[in-house]
């Protein structure tokens, strides 16, 4: 499959490192331009590409950038045609994004993606850590594989995601819709927390809407507190305590 990777940062690297080895054709862009990212594609086999060239001629187009950077994709992604798949893997977080009205107000993430760069969008990875995304991944049929949320509104392309998903070692769960996608969004159980399938099923259904933002800034707030060196393990634990 060919897929275009917009976003070079530790989400987007690692997607590209792990497709490309599963044998699909990967290209890969940032805001810096292709000569920044050079050496990273070469040594993990993907093509370096201006943000226009990982859109064109590609089935799948994965957009790893900060939340509030999403406006600035709707002309690139304007002539993409329909049957391309559009990935979304961002979160929302204020102290970094911004304060968004729409999505404080409850409109979920996706949605709001979706409207900002003008074409339906699919949200998957985005409720994982970095280092879960690069170092936990398991074969197909692990009894300590880890499950991914995917959410959309689509049939045929969340199964595209759900079958990329797979390809990066995490079992895909179908989610539901975008209108559900706050599910998996920062501060609910199934976020971050390392949960497997029949875990991240019932995380998903404990999910509570009026919580997930204060759960969230709380957890920012230790995390980023001068303080704050916390192993991956006891983020994954905090992140489950405190969404519980």
């Amino acid at each position: 499959m060919k897929i275009g990777i917009i976003g070079a940062g530790n989400i987007g690297a690692t997607l590209a490192r792990k497709l490309a080895a599963c044998g699909h054709e990967v290209k890969l862009a940032n805001s810096k331009g292709p000569q920044t990212i050079q050496n990273l594609a070469s040594e993990i086999g993907v093509q370096a590409v201006t943000k226009e060239g990982a859109v064109s001629g590609v089935d799948v187009v994965i957009l790893s950038i900060p939340f509030a950077n999403y406006p600035d994709l709707k002309q690139t992604l304007s002539h993409v045609p329909e049957k391309t798949v559009v990935i979304d893997t961002s979160n929302y977080y204020p102290g970094r994004d911004g304060a968004i009205k729409e999505v404080d107000d409850g409109k979920p993430e996706s949605i709001w993606v979706s409207e900002q760069i003008g074409r339906p969008v699919v949200k998957a990875w985005n409720a994982v850590l970095a280092a879960t995304l690069n170092d936990h991944g398991q074969p197909v049929g692990s009894s300590s594989r880890i499950a991914i949320p995917v959410a959309g509104g689509d049939i045929d392309a969340e199964a595209i995601a759900q079958d990329l998903v797979e390809d990066t070692g995490f079992t895909a769960l179908a989610a539901g819709s975008l209108e559900h996608s706050w599910r998996q969004q920062p501060g609910t159980p199934a976020y971050c927390t390392e949960l497997k399938l029949p875990e991240l099923k019932s995380a998903l259904c404990a999910a509570d809407k009026m919580r997930a933002p204060q759960n969230r800034d709380a957890l920012l707030g230790i995390f980023i507190a001068p303080n704050g060196n916390f192993t991956h393990e006891e983020i994954v634990a905090m992140n489950r305590a405190m969404t519980a």
